[in-house]
Order: structure tokens, then sequence, then C-alpha cells
């Protein structure tokens, strides 16, 4: 069977990197959470006040202090999924929260945030045997992969699913802050000017809003090999 590279895009808190997770674990291929380095980066410029009390970036300081970003993923063997290390720190649980949530968006949008961690994801990617998810992975990072994924579920149930993610991890959540969080990321990651998040024309389209984690599972592993054969 033919290694290729699997690129599944799609809007915050759809599960995309539950199911990549899972996709790469079952099929064996290497897994690259591309949310998780946009967040260690915006974690890392929460981390040295690089935000204007505007919520603005402070851009020339960032881009100054970039060469000191080092990601890198671990796996986890008690979690079987790789885990987040900013700087040899495992940052996998300070990434996930509200203050980053509400924070990745205009980093993601920085053009030389991007460039840089595009690079990266590429060099990642080369030998193929890959699955990565992010919002521009199936039309920016691999235009020529072999299966291209565009998730999407409605506003309101990625809400509470982050709600209730959040709520299993023990932290403080809001429902109506999170919908709002939900609905400003859409808008920023589909209006910026670098790689706006849009569907490949060329990718499936995957609406898991009533979806089970199983019905989610087999629609994959159906076309993982529809895509091998």
């Amino acid at each position: 069977m033919k290694k290729i590279v699997i690129a599944i895009d799609g809007f915050s808190s759809c599960g995309k990197s539950t199911m990549a997770k899972d996709l790469a674990r079952r099929i064996g291929y290497v897994y690259v959470d591309t949310g998780a380095m946009y967040r260690s980066v915006t974690l890392f410029a929460l981390n040295h006040h690089l935000f204007n009390e505007d919520g603005s970036v402070k851009a020339d300081q960032l881009e100054k202090l970039m060469p000191e970003v080092n990601i890198s993923f671990k796996f986890n063997t008690e979690t079987g999924r790789p885990d987040t290390y900013l700087n040899g720190v495992c940052v996998e649980n300070d990434i996930r929260g509200m203050e980053v949530s509400s924070h990745v968006s205009p980093i993601a949008a920085i053009p030389f945030v991007r460039e840089a961690l595009v690079a990266q994801q590429q060099r990642m990617g080369g030998d193929k045997g890959i699955v990565m998810d992010g919002r521009d992975i199936g039309t920016t990072v691999f235009p020529e992969a072999e299966l291209k994924i565009f998730v999407t579920a409605s506003a309101e149930v990625r809400a509470q699913r982050r709600y209730d993610e959040l709520k299993a991890k023990g932290a403080e959540a809001n429902y109506d802050d999170i919908l709002k969080n939900v609905q400003e990321r859409d808008y920023i990651d589909t209006h910026r000017e670098v790689s706006p998040l849009r569907k490949a024309d060329d990718a499936l389209e995957l609406d898991n809003s009533h979806m089970t984690i199983e019905e989610q599972n087999a629609w994959l592993m159906q076309r993982f090999e529809q895509a091998t054969k």
C-alpha cells in the first residue's frame, strides 16, 4: 500500500485534531497538529507580553524572537497521542485554554509566522505517511496531498464541544463566551489575507455536527482505503 499525505482542514473546534490523531494511530502514520504549532507561538507571545491592550500583536518584537520558538511533538504512552512541547517544555494543556484560544487567530494571520511554520510542516511531510490538520494544509502546505478532508459543523455544536471539553478538565467555562470566540475565529480565519481558511477544490467535505466518533472514524477509513488503492 502506497504512503500518502492526508490533509485535514476545517473550522475551529470541529474535532479535527482528535480524528487526525486517531486515524494516524490506526494506519501507522505520523501525526502533526499544526493548530498546536500556532497555539504554541501564541503562548510564547503571551508569556513575552507581545500583545497590545487592544489584542493586536507586537509583530516587530515577535519577528525578532521567532528564532527562539522551538516546537516539537513527543509521543505520550499514557494517552497514545503526541504532546506538544515549546522549547522543551510540555504545553499540551496550556495551549488549549481560553486565553490562548482568544489570541491565536491574529498570530496565525501574521505572514512571517505562517511562513516559518509552513516551512517546518513541509519538511515534516517530505517522506509522506503523514496526517496533518489545520486551516490551510490542503490549500497551501500540501496542495498535492492525495487525500484532503474539509471538516465543518455548526458554530453552536462546536461551542458546546469546547465547553464540555473544558469542563471535563475542571476548567472555568462559559458557553456564551465560547460561542462568541468560535464565531470570531471563523470570521478571522476565513477573511485573513494570508492563506485564508477555505475548502480546496478537490477536498471531501465532512459535516460531523450529528455524527458519532465511530461513524466519523468509519467514514475516514473508507476514504483512506480508496485513496491508497
